[in-house]
């Protein structure tokens, strides 16, 4: 871990949610207080059984912390080219 390049130190919030949809790969929580919603893949959850939908789930996380002014060039030029790519099958699909 680089913890270096952070300035502020570590505020450990405990989080909770609602597992919203279940898939082969992944799992989707809301965020419990209306938070927001993420979605990770299942191998970052640790679980003693199947999860289902309607479970709870909780975890400790920090804040975001913006590492420097620079933006990363080749991921705005991945983004970019992915964007372009669904727009163009999106064109294809209604032709």
């Amino acid at each position: 871990m680089n913890n270096e390049r952070l300035h502020y130190g570590d505020r450990i919030i405990y989080m909770e949610g609602v597992v919203v949809d279940v898939d082969d790969c992944s799992i989707s929580v809301d965020l419990k207080g209306r938070l927001g919603f993420f979605k990770a893949p299942k191998r970052m959850f640790i679980c003693d059984t199947e999860p289902k939908v309607g479970q709870e789930v909780g975890w400790n996380m920090s804040f975001p912390e913006q590492l420097g002014p620079e933006v990363n060039e080749k991921y705005v030029s991945n983004i970019e080219k992915e964007r372009r790519n669904q727009e163009k099958m999106r064109r294809q699909m209604e032709n």
